[in-house]
């Protein structure tokens, strides 16, 4: 990858004596560069080191021009302020470009599944990304697969079904799946079902006078057996 073809950045030496808040209310954004040069921290103009984020991601090359010296790097780490999302300290990674290097790049997918357009499926992503290893010049800002094989339920894509660039080796296996087609959740019909009065619940439990509730079960026959225990012990004392 020439330099033309690297996102271009400019950054400045920090003083380290001023507080890296009072840095970012100066919209600019506090900086670590690390890697293959000695470690240096600088400061970005906050609206650029955006753009160039959205446009390198972690997987393009940037060329950081720190007091003219350009030196080729990768944001390896970006720090959001929680409420406005936006970048509020970076590390870069400066890279030896005549050394390979161990990256992860985005996997795009490309075209639309038939098992999603004709049979209503739903496309899963499993993995978006895969880890790559090659030079500085050979590393790709994406990786292309396409989805149109996908035609039935559960099919899928994997590693393998990747197209590779040249000088780029994929370190994750081939097997690796990158997305597949689920069947559409159907809508479940909920039931809710009769409460059943257990042995000793409510239902079957005595009234406040004592006697079985008039709608449990047996409840009638509970009453006479009782009624006729009292008129035989009634007769029991008349008797004496």
């Amino acid at each position: 990858m020439s330099s033309m073809q690297m996102v271009p950045l400019t950054a400045a030496a920090r003083d380290l004596k001023v507080n890296p808040k009072v840095i970012r209310r100066s919209n600019q954004v506090p900086c670590v560069i690390y890697g293959n040069v000695e470690n240096m921290q600088v400061q970005c103009p906050a609206q650029d080191l955006h753009n160039a984020f959205v446009k390198a991601g972690e997987s393009t090359l940037v060329e950081l021009d720190v007091a003219g010296k350009k030196i080729p790097v990768l944001f390896k780490k970006v720090d959001f302020d929680p409420v406005s999302d936006r970048e509020i300290h970076a590390d870069f990674y400066a890279v030896d470009m005549k050394s390979e290097i161990e990256t992860v790049v985005p996997v795009r997918f490309e075209g639309e599944a038939p098992a999603v357009k004709t049979l209503g499926g739903v496309f899963v992503i499993v993995h978006d990304h895969v880890k790559v290893r090659c030079l500085p010049s050979d590393l790709p800002h994406s990786i292309i697969v396409s989805v149109t094989g996908l035609d039935v339920f559960h099919a899928s894509v994997s590693v393998k079904d990747l197209t590779i660039p040249t000088g780029v080796k994929v370190m994750d296996t081939p097997e690796t799946m990158l997305a597949t087609v689920q069947e559409p959740r159907a809508v479940e019909e909920i039931i809710v079902a009769a409460p059943v009065a257990a042995e000793g619940d409510v239902a079957a439990s005595p009234g406040a006078d004592g006697a079985p509730a008039a709608d449990a079960p047996g409840a009638e026959a509970q009453t006479k057996e009782k009624e006729a225990k009292e008129k035989g012990t009634k007769e029991k004392g008349a008797k004496k």
